[in-house]
């Protein structure tokens, strides 16, 4: 039996990874959370939710801050966590695309540098696994391999580019931490229930559709040949956890991204239909578009960041050959977007007019 470690709870990918990670409690031992003082009292809210569901399990809260040395934890839970730890994930981050440069590099790159230090001094470590993103692949294109990371093409965005300096950091220190590095593609909910707990990402689009659901027709944004490359959270923990466990998954990199994804255009085709039950006319330039939300008041009415647009016109396409071959082992497949269509608007529907789903959770 084994002692977990995560960082970046109570965020959504961190509150299913350890729902994902109980299901198996013959493995577990106890689970430590670390968390912002800030979010404490939320956090404290979803461990009492947990510790009824699993009475065997001992959850210790540690309040801490990943951009400091020893993540400012306290000593005397230094000395625990140093013999009791077993198994690392390192989840918390910023992912903002609209992120400010030292925020981001702050909590980000140092962030993770912190971790990477403080992991050398667990005894027990059996492996860390490091949340990354598929997207520092940045502004290259043509088919990205889940085995390549360096290069200079640049990034849309502080959050992929610091994030890439993140995972070389880990990458470095592969020969002395045993690693497996996960970088998912764009996370939406779950794939039969639809469920999240937050509107962004993916949901640009529902929240785009549903404040102009108003207007006579609804017209495309620019041709979207881009890939939307969507991966429900179901698939994102359950694959997580099997790569922590396997053999073949130590030293690697793996993409948990979608491997039959389809067009930004496809996509938003399948969104408009369902949400609002008629499909797409015509094409606003999105040159057009990206003018108008530089406007704040047109951001926060339509809940769209004008960076998401850069995506419409990337021309990257993710592989995942090793991922797939290893979850294979285990049968895990990721559902297609077409598959999962229906219960996404179906629960964004039910709970868009929440606040708490817009708000951002790093």
């Amino acid at each position: 039996m084994s002692g977990y470690f995560f960082t970046g709870f109570p965020g959504f990918i961190c509150q299913e990874l350890v729902k994902e990670v109980l299901k198996e409690e013959n493995r577990l031992k106890k689970l430590f959370l670390l968390v912002l003082p800030t979010m404490k009292n939320q956090a404290i809210t979803v461990i009492q939710k947990l510790e009824i569901q699993y009475p065997n399990i001992s959850f210790t809260l540690i309040e801490g801050d990943i951009t400091q040395p020893d993540l400012m934890i306290k000593d005397e839970d230094l000395a625990i966590l140093k013999q009791e730890v077993h198994f690392v994930f390192h989840l918390a981050a910023v992912y903002d695309l609209a992120v400010k440069k030292e925020i981001a590099y702050q909590v980000n790159v140092n962030g993770t540098k912190q971790v990477l230090d403080w992991l050398k001094k667990l005894t027990n470590l059996k492996r860390f696994i490091y949340f990354s993103t598929a997207y520092v692949a940045g502004l290259r294109e043509g088919k990205i391999y889940e085995h390549e990371l360096m290069h200079s093409s640049g990034f849309k965005n502080h959050y992929e580019h610091t994030k890439y300096l993140a995972e070389v950091l880990v990458e470095d220190e592969k020969r002395v931490i045993p690693t497996t590095i996960i970088r998912p593609g764009i996370v939406k909910g779950h794939s039969q229930t639809g469920e999240t707990n937050k509107f962004d990402g993916p949901y640009f689009m529902l929240n785009f559709l549903d404040a102009l659901k108003f207007l006579p027709f609804i017209p495309h944004l620019g041709k979207g040949e881009a890939e939307f490359n969507v991966v429900p959270i179901d698939y994102i923990v359950k694959g997580t956890c099997h790569l922590a466990y396997s053999e073949k998954a130590e030293g690697k990199t793996l993409h948990l991204t979608n491997p039959s994804p389809i067009s930004i255009r496809e996509a938003y085709s399948i969104a408009t239909e369902i949400l609002l039950q008629k499909a797409p006319k015509g094409s606003i330039p999105l040159s057009l578009a990206k003018s108008f939300l530089r406007v704040p008041t047109a951001r926060k009415w339509l809940k769209v960041e004008r960076q998401a647009l850069d995506y419409f016109t990337w021309k990257g396409s993710f592989e995942c050959p090793e991922a797939k071959g290893i979850l294979s082992d285990a049968n895990i497949h990721c559902p297609s977007f077409k598959e999962t269509a229906d219960c996404m608007v179906k629960y964004y529907n039910q709970h868009k007019s929440d606040e708490l789903k817009h708000v951002q959770i790093s």
